[in-house]
């Protein structure tokens, strides 16, 4: 049984054995008597603890103990070396015998450098990582920028998960000097011999970056030009016709496109429901389309021309043409500047309207809440696809995910609230944008949604239908359904993703019924809750807060 202390080396507090204090405690006088006549002692007496408190850590991580012993504490000052060997070879005499901590090579440890940095030290902590010039490795990162931004990236990711070297420590162990009392000694020297010979250049360290950037350009450019004169062009010219054929893919592809939504865009494959194209008439939309593929092919076409004269050193366009195709492009950008202004101005005023649908009440106060997979046809429709001659008793379903303004679930939403009186109702509120309040009301009132009861099963349609010649102007559909009471909502699954506040998946959970295809809500006070047997769930404040939002919005 051995008597243990606290004790604390800068800011990491530690358990130790009584013997192995006293024996670090002499330790660190003797370092700190030797260190007392050195320009700043106290800082490099304060990274010598830090290194010991680091040693500990790793020791009693390793080992899975609590308390610092004697062992440890002789095992780290063999490590960090004692002071008489120290100054037997600061006085040029051989030691009397081979500190343990002395080997032949440090390994050194990658850190982002702070000392030589341009934005954050990737660079010159690779560099000193694998010992090179810090050019060189900017010179490479430089390079892959031009690769997809390749390089970019890689010095976010390195940035943000290659440590700083913070301490003196760190630094010495990513240029793999020994951590030991000779290692602290002779790296704090150097640092006082970097700080006096950069004494006399004190007005040009005043602004740092400014100097370093010029610096890392003037070095760039050097090594970037004497690489090009030998191997570096043949590589630039592989490069260049890689960018030639990359280029050349990427105009097949936009030509192709354009073609396809061209032909297809009023058959089969039909891109004017999606979203951008459904916010404008076909008219502008080709016009869009081909000022599209202007603006990016004509790019992609002056790059191919510059590096085809970059290759084989012919001037292959002349003035006219290129002044052609600049002003090409300038009117293409414009048209499409123009027509983006002016359809944004059709979103400019918001209105809605809403209506009540009476519900009959159900004898157990039960309502089933499903979708209608029966497809809605307006009286044109029906006459376009013959359903009396072609389809006579037979049932159209509507149970794909097309919608003809954009995704289905993301312009209805359906909210269930308690009801003040003993009769179930449906509140439907229509709304939409417009280029004025008159604008975005008719706009709103171009919409239909069909909605179905049977019985206590209530059919919601899937999809918010606009007439076919209504532009979108964010029109949406907010459904409010007033239960009484202690009645009972039982949610399909398909339902679920129109339903807001609640959750089927959520309920089935609480009731240990994965896979199943609905879940049964109870109304109470609070608002809807999942029903757990007979346990009704308080209502969490996300809940309560949305239901605090429906009522103001909607105050009758």
């Amino acid at each position: 049984m051995n008597k243990t202390i606290i004790i604390n080396i800068n800011g990491i507090v530690f358990h130790i054995e009584e013997d192995a204090y006293e024996i670090l405690k002499n330790y660190m006088t003797d370092v700190q008597r030797h260190f007392l006549n050195s320009a700043d002692s106290l800082e490099i007496t304060t990274d010598i603890e830090n290194r010991i408190a680091e040693m500990f850590n790793e020791i009693l991580l390793k080992e899975g103990k609590q308390v610092v012993v004697v062992q440890d504490v002789n095992t780290v000052v063999e490590q960090m070396g004692s002071v008489e060997d120290f100054e037997t070879v600061e006085d040029g005499e051989k030691p009397h015998a081979q500190p343990a901590f002395a080997y032949s090579t440090e390994s050194r440890r990658l850190f982002r450098d702070p000392d030589d940095h341009l934005v954050a030290g990737v660079c010159a902590g690779i560099a000193n990582y694998f010992d090179f010039n810090p050019v060189w490795i900017r010179l490479l990162f430089a390079v892959a920028v031009a690769f997809a931004g390749t390089g970019f990236i890689l010095y976010v990711i390195l940035w943000i998960v290659v440590p700083k070297a913070v301490t003196r420590a760190d630094r010495m162990a990513m240029k793999g000097q020994k951590l030991d009392l000779q290692g602290f000694k002779t790296n704090f020297e150097e640092e006082l011999n970097t700080v006096k010979g950069h004494l006399h250049n004190l007005h040009t360290e005043a602004r740092p970056l400014i100097y370093k950037t010029r610096d890392f350009a003037g070095d760039v450019f050097s090594h970037f030009g004497n690489f090009l004169g030998g191997a570096g062009k043949v590589i630039g010219k592989l490069i260049a016709i890689a960018l030639i054929a990359g280029c050349f893919a990427g105009i097949i592809f936009i030509i192709v496109a354009a073609i396809s939504a061209f032909v297809y865009g009023n058959h089969r494959m039909d891109i004017y429901h999606i979203f951008p194209f459904n916010i404008a008439d076909q008219h502008v939309n080709n016009i869009f389309i081909v000022c599209a593929v202007l603006m990016s092919t004509i790019p992609l076409l002056s790059i191919i021309l510059t590096l085809i004269n970059f290759v084989f050193k012919g001037n292959v366009i002349n003035r006219t043409a290129g002044s052609t195709l600049l002003m090409v492009w300038v009117v293409a950008l414009s048209v499409v500047i123009y027509y983006t202004a002016k359809t944004s101005a059709d979103f400019k005023e918001y209105a809605s309207f809403s209506q009540t649908i009476n519900i009959k009440p159900s004898a157990d106060s039960t309502y089933y809440l499903k979708l209608n997979d029966i497809k809605f046809l307006t009286k044109e429709d029906s006459i376009r696809l013959r359903v009396k001659e072609d389809f006579n008793g037979r049932v159209i379903l509507d149970d794909d995910d097309d919608n003809n303004m954009d995704m289905p679930d993301k312009n209805i939403d359906i909210y269930v609230e308690k009801s003040d009186v003993a009769q179930p109702i449906l509140v439907e509120s229509f709304s939409a944008r417009g280029s004025d309040y008159q604008d975005a009301l008719y706009n709103a009132r171009g919409t239909n949604y069909q909605f179905k009861q049977e019985g206590n099963v209530l059919k919601f349609n899937r999809r918010l239908e606009k007439q076919t010649d209504r532009l979108w102007r964010a029109q949406r559909l907010h459904l409010t359904l007033k239960i009484p009471l202690n009645s009972k909502v039982v949610i399909d699954d398909q339902v679920d993703r129109f339903v807001r506040d609640i959750s089927v998946r959520d309920c089935n959970d609480v009731n240990k019924r994965d896979g199943a295809s609905a879940a049964t809500f109870i109304m109470t006070d609070n608002g809807l809750q999942c029903k757990v047997d007979t346990l009704v769930l308080p209502q969490t404040p996300k809940q309560k807060a949305a239901a605090d939002s429906a009522a103001i919005a909607n105050p009758e």
